[in-house]
This record gives structure tokens, sequence and C-alpha cells, in this order.
């Protein structure tokens, strides 16, 4: 008798055990359901056919006195450049050509900020975000700024790389540097410029013929088509591609300052199967796993991007600027002035020395690669078949071998040389 109690108690105890840890898991569940039915849809980089389709909208209206083939032309007063590039492909040194141009208002990287105050946010869904400060930054709007700083007082220091900024540095806001002398602005002298409020800034802003916007979080070209079909705006896109194993190289050796921006990448892509993958799973730390896989999205954004242009308008394709690293470096001042005729620029002797001096520097300065200095751009160009293995290099041209193809860089098994 005592043994069938015993039984029954040993069961009725498992049971309520069970009932405890299952309650938890239930109650969790039903709360995720009511969060997804009340979630609104994140915002998402429009696929091609999505694309595609905001392409020729304007191109139905047949009926209408102005068509997009018409009203967006380079004739207006005001253009607006935004140099689309992703990290590591010599973006900083391109829009530092742009910044050292007396015509120019340059903002680089201005994105920034918004990145490292909605961190851990991932980078599809601030597509919209980004998209809408450039907006108000382009028409010299900059109290979006305000939205990602906790001083209402905002001043010129808020300005991500205010302290190399000609803009910033000269007068009439600094008397640092001379806006017409041209050459690398001295970071520690700026510094010592009162910051400036914004709309003093704003003001300046509004002075220039050619405002440019460098920066590398715009995932593809879809996420621009709103702001390029703007006739008032006046959008013009350079696009800055680069060897994909030359990429993967540098985006190694600057690893630890990337890893946030990667996750941020890799989470706008979690769903996918794909990326749930390790590019070299065995052989790397965590870090450069993130910084890896987050490669081969970078490859998959290029060739949309590609993909895109091809089957874009003609509208499309003439405010649109396709632009290798390599050839930037290797012949800078045939590629610095068809940059400037793109941009309505007008080049000069001074900024063609500059570009050639920066281009036949000594080394590779790769110990300090966020910094722009003068260097060697064979040696920039050819670091990655030293420094990457055999193994990393045959894993970029798996996973990147179609953008390859398309922007003409052979895979090593046909590069000899």
């Amino acid at each position: 008798m005592k043994r069938r109690l015993q039984k029954k108690y040993l069961i009725l105890i498992i049971v309520y055990s069970v009932l405890l840890l299952f309650i938890p898991y239930v109650l969790e569940y039903r709360n995720r359901r009511a969060q997804v039915r009340n979630e609104l849809p994140l915002s998402k980089c429009p696929d091609l056919e999505t694309t595609m389709e905001l392409w020729n909208i304007g191109d139905k209206s047949s009926n209408e006195s102005e068509t997009v083939e018409n009203f967006i032309n380079r004739s207006q007063t005001k253009t607006h450049i935004y140099l689309h590039a992703t990290w590591r492909t010599g973006s900083s040194f391109l829009g530092e050509l742009f910044n050292q141009h007396p015509d120019v208002f340059y903002l680089y990287e201005p994105m920034w900020n918004m990145w490292q105050t909605l961190y851990p946010g991932d980078a599809g869904s601030l597509q919209g975000a980004v998209r809408d400060m450039m907006n108000s930054l382009y028409r010299c709007d900059f109290s979006v700024l305000k939205l990602y700083t906790g001083n209402k007082n905002l001043t010129t220091s808020f300005i991500f790389g205010w302290k190399t900024n000609k803009v910033i540095c000269s007068e009439p806001l600094c008397s640092a540097h001379r806006r017409d002398d041209v050459g690398l602005i001295n970071g520690e002298v700026c510094g010592k410029c009162q910051p400036k409020d914004i709309r003093e800034l704003e003001r300046e802003c509004k002075k220039y013929p050619v405002v440019v916007i460098k920066d590398v979080r715009v995932l593809d070209l879809g996420v621009l088509v709103p702001l390029i079909r703007d006739p008032g705006l006046n959008l013009q896109v350079i696009q800055l591609f680069r060897d994909p194993r030359a990429v993967h190289n540098s985006r190694l050796k600057s690893k630890q300052a990337l890893v946030k921006e990667s996750i941020q990448v890799l989470r706008s892509r979690k769903q996918t199967e794909k990326y749930r993958r390790l590019l070299i799973p065995n052989r790397s730390t965590r870090v450069e796993n993130y910084v890896s896989t987050a490669m081969e999205v970078i490859c998959d954004n290029w060739l949309n991007d590609i993909l895109h242009i091809m089957n874009a308008p003609q509208w499309v394709r003439r405010n649109y600027l396709h632009l290798r690293y390599e050839d930037l470096v290797l012949h800078p001042v045939r590629e610095l002035k068809r940059l400037y005729s793109f941009s309505n620029l007008t080049s000069s002797p001074a900024i063609e020395k500059f570009v050639i001096n920066m281009t036949h520097g000594e080394g590779y300065s790769s110990d300090r690669p966020f910094l722009i200095s003068s260097r060697d751009a064979k040696e920039a160009i050819y670091a990655w078949r030293e420094r990457l293995s055999v193994e990393q290099v045959a894993q970029v041209e798996k996973y990147c071998g179609e953008v390859m193809r398309k922007l003409g860089y052979q895979k090593t098994n046909v590069d000899k040389t």
C-alpha cells in the first residue's frame, strides 16, 4: 500500500514539475505571436523587379507635358552627388578628391552617427532612415542630425570627420585653411577651431553649386530610386567597385573596427539560409566570421546593383557613373577628369598634381587603413596576393565569382601574372 502511494506521489511530482517547466514556454509563444501581429513589417531594400517598376513609373505617363526623361537633367544650377561604395573599397580617397575641389560642399559618412545610435538595428531596417537623412542633407537641412544626439545645440563638431572637412576648416567657419588651397587638412590644426552652430554650416551649404555625400551605408541602388526620381534634387550616383579579394583582405586587417557594421549587415539577411554559414568556419575567430560572411552580402548587393543599371532606363544610366578603384589609382588624372566632367566640375593642375602624389607614395600604409595618405597604388591593388591564404582566396572567388566576372576581375586560376 505504501509503495502504491509513493508511486502516485512520485507521478504527481513529475507531472507538476513538467507543467511548471512547460507553462513559461506556452506564455512566451503567445507573447511572440502577439508581437508578430502587432509589429509593422520592416522596410527592406527593393528587389530587382520592384526597382524596375519604380524606374518605369514616369515613363508610362506619356501624356504628361514633362516626362522623367525631360525633367531630370544636368542643366540645373545645383548638383547633388552620392558616392555609393562599401567599406574598404578606397571610398575615402575618392571622397577626398571632391573634398579638395573649391566648388564642392562635401560630407564624409554623415550616416555614421545614425548607425552608432541605432545599433544593433539591422542594416535593412535602417535603409529608409538613411534615405530620409540624405534627402534632408542634400537640401542643406541638417536638423535631421538632432535625432541622433541628445544635445539640441548641435555644432559642426558633431559632423563625422569634421576635422578634415575643407568647408568646416576654412573661412568663414574657421581660419585654419584656405578653401582654394589643395592638400590634406591637418586635423590637429582644424581641431583647435571653435565649433560653429549647425545653422552656419547650413548657410555655407547653400552657397555651393555641388553637394557631395560619401557613405557606405546604402545597401543597394534600389534604396536611392525615390531620390533619383526627384526632379528637384538632380541626384547623380558614382558607384565605386574594387576587387573583392582586395576588399576582403582590407576588411580582415580592419576587422575590429568593422565588426559592428558587419553584424548589422548580416542581420539584414539573418532569415536567409545562405548567410547562416561561415566563410571559413574552422580557421577564424568570431570577429573574422562576421567580417568574412558580410563580404558575401556585399558581393550580392554589388551584383544586384549591376543588374539594376543594366535594366534601367536611359535617364537613370545618364545620371550614374561606374568606377573601379584599380582604374582610379592606376590612371588617376584620366579618371579624375572623368569624375569631374560627370559632376559638372572643372579640374585644375593643382588637383591633378595632388591625385598623382596620393597614388605614388611609398608602401601600402596598411597599419593605419582608415588614414587618407599617399600610397603606392600597385602595392595597394595587389597586396591581397601576399596576405590572403589560398583557402581565403578560393572562398571569395566562389561566392563573388559572378560579380567579379561582370566587373572584369579574373580569378587566380586564370590570372597567372
